[in-house]
């Protein structure tokens, strides 16, 4: 399920945290380069190409050094892999080259790989002097490396791996000691100097590759360079019913990377939109006497947790709670990180037997209600105005004797200004993962406190769970599902038992969830426009792990270009430490706040709505 917050992890070298805002550069960077905006770059060991993943990876290589040299590496990794390999890096040749047996493949695939690595960077710097700083940088860095692993791997025995280490130095101009047996094998290596394809550096490394199998027995042991995945692997055809693959002879060319990934992409976007059309023309939209759909597999069924036989009988509700919402898919309409979620929107299913709990929260929590409400009401009479005469600027009045007979004549006065009410509108999004199981009880208040003080004022506002099914989720599809427990639509209604009806269940996709809310809020005119996002730890779903915090973070940055502002509160039941609250930041900006105790958690959110409706006020 859900991993909980980083400061709760105890083993410090796998406690990593993500530069969101360094990787979206990285993630603009390659789209440019590459003219491919659906590209993702997401960190790995090494350097790859993706395209199942339609994702470039940049190697972890450059964690923890000075921020600049991070900074230049990360970029080096980019410029190589968008302007160097994407287009000029022949597949048919290393198709060829790799298909040829050999004793040492390991040596062979990373030796070519070296070679294409000094060819391109010395093409591209040529092409694009601005980016000879990032590869004086990394040339800089790695030679280091190499240096530090070539000793290593000399006092080991590890022999191919320290051919490989000077190799690699050698194409820098930097000599190393011990090599005298391998001279003629890098007299032959400089032939690198004049390569121009690589084809070129196919023929250097296989007229070297007799004499190297014959000098080791072993291949290499560790890994410094890798392709990703195989060229030959083609993207899967996801069957749905009434819908036939489409037979083809002859297997598309690929000539470049580029192709490769456009591939990929295009049969991905094919597959979703071939599904997509036969769901809506074929699809059946029966129902069954129990509200679930009488066709449909298990997933739907799990989606008439929406219906709804408590003791609420609002008529406004009846349709919404009498039938199971269809799953639609998300696609590309959500971020890339979520192209494979199937999502649910249903109103929560209310329980019984929760009304006393209920009236013990309100008498608890009414004098803070009260309280607020009293003096959000007296600020919005102060802003109302009387009306003002014989003053020194303002509106000119229509009596203007006074011009003529005064000799400081005042014929200016205000009107009154309107009574206006508050022109916002709040959505509040509840983490409805397995984590949050020990602080139901906190959330339920908390949110009632919202729900209260709103329906108070009379501000449109909603209210949902989220939360992904994990015992389902596979690569072809993510469930997820979102909960009303109170609509935009449904005004000043008292959805008390919907609030109490929260419980908790698997993973949280939070990117996808902001964004899901965000499309809604899109469409309302309210002049500020609020998010809330109510949470006890990070990201966590399927294939969501690292990228979640980077797709939750560009959650964030698309819905405030949309004048939507995000709020995250986190919830903890222990004390809060400078890495979480960092880690935090990071994706939400200085608009994450946190509660260091459950018993501060509903103290929080009353502080969070009390200054963000002032604000608002003030602006009115």
């Amino acid at each position: 399920m859900k991993r909980m917050a980083s400061v709760n992890r105890f083993i410090q070298f796998n406690n990593e945290t993500i530069d969101t805002k360094l990787l979206h550069g990285m993630e603009m960077l390659a789209g440019a380069l590459a003219d491919a905006p659906y590209l993702k770059v997401t960190t790995r060991k090494l350097v790859e190409f993706r395209p199942s993943e339609s994702t470039l990876s940049i190697s972890v290589f450059w964690r923890h050094r000075a921020p600049h040299i991070e900074r230049l590496g990360y970029k080096s990794d980019i410029y190589l892999m968008a302007a160097g390999f994407w287009r000029d890096f022949d597949v048919p040749a290393w198709r060829t080259f790799i298909s040829s047996n050999s004793p040492l493949p390991e040596l062979k695939q990373q030796l070519l790989l070296c070679a294409e690595e000094f060819r391109l960077s010395e093409k591209i710097k040529k092409a694009r002097p601005g980016t000879a700083e990032a590869f004086k940088v990394r040339e800089e860095t790695y030679a280091g490396y190499h240096k530090d692993r070539y000793k290593g791997n000399r006092q080991k025995g590890f022999a191919v791996d320290a051919f490989l280490n000077a190799a690699y130095l050698r194409l820098r101009s930097i000599d190393v000691v011990d090599t005298e047996e391998w001279e003629p094998l890098f007299f032959m290596w400089s032939r690198m100097f004049d390569a121009q394809s690589t084809a070129d550096s196919a023929e250097v490394v296989g007229a070297m590759m007799d004499r190297l199998e014959y000098l080791f027995e072993a291949d290499l042991v560790h890994g410094y360079y890798t392709f990703g995945e195989a060229v030959e692997k083609n993207q899967p055809f996801r069957y749905h019913e009434g819908i036939e693959p489409e037979q083809s002879d002859d297997e598309e060319k690929i000539d470049t990377i580029e192709e490769w990934f456009q591939s990929w992409h295009r049969e991905s976007e094919a597959s979703e939109s071939a599904a997509m059309e036969f769901e809506l023309e074929q699809g059946g939209s029966g129902y069954a006497e129990g509200g679930r759909e009488e066709y449909g597999s298990g997933e739907v069924e799990h989606t008439a947790k929406g219906d709804s036989r408590g003791e609420h009988k609002e008529d406004n509700e009846t349709d919404d709670r009498q039938m199971a919402s269809s799953s639609k898919k998300a696609g590309t309409k959500f971020g890339n990180a979520n192209n494979r979620v199937a999502y649910t929107e249903s109103r929560i299913r209310i329980a019984a037997g929760q009304r006393g709990q209920i009236e013990e929260w309100r008498r608890k929590q009414a004098p803070y209600v009260k309280s607020l409400l009293r003096e959000l009401k007296k600020r919005m009479m102060q802003k109302q105005q009387s009306l003002r005469t014989n003053l020194n600027a303002g509106r000119l009045s229509k009596d203007l004797l006074p011009l003529v007979i005064e000799d400081r004549p005042k014929p200016f006065y205000r009107k009154s200004a309107p009574s206006k009410e508050l022109d916002a509108v709040f959505c509040l999004l509840i983490d409805g993962s397995a984590s949050m199981i020990d602080k139901l009880d906190e959330t339920k208040q908390a949110v009632l406190l919202f729900h209260d003080v709103l329906r108070g004022l009379g501000v449109p506002h909603e209210i949902v769970l989220f939360y992904e099914d994990a015992y389902e989720a596979s690569d072809d599809r993510q469930p997820n599902y979102f909960e009303w427990m109170h609509k935009m639509e449904d005004g000043t209604l008292d959805h008390a038992d919907a609030i109490a009806s929260m419980e908790a269940h698997e993973d949280n996709r939070d990117g996808f969830a902001i964004r899901w809310m965000s499309d809604r809020l899109r469409s309302r005119q309210e002049k500020h426009r609020f998010l809330l996002v109510f949470s006890d730890g990070e990201p966590s779903a399927y294939n969501y792990a690292e990228n979640g915090v980077v797709d939750t973070a560009d959650a964030v940055a698309e819905a405030k270009k949309q004048n939507i502002e995000v709020l995250h509160l986190f919830l903890s039941n222990g004390t809060i430490s400078d890495e979480q609250a960092a880690f935090y930041r990071m994706m939400y900006g200085n608009k994450s706040v946190s509660a260091d105790s459950l018993e501060h958690f509903v103290d929080q959110t009353l502080r969070l709505l009390k200054r963000t409706l002032h604000l608002i006020i003030q602006s009115v």
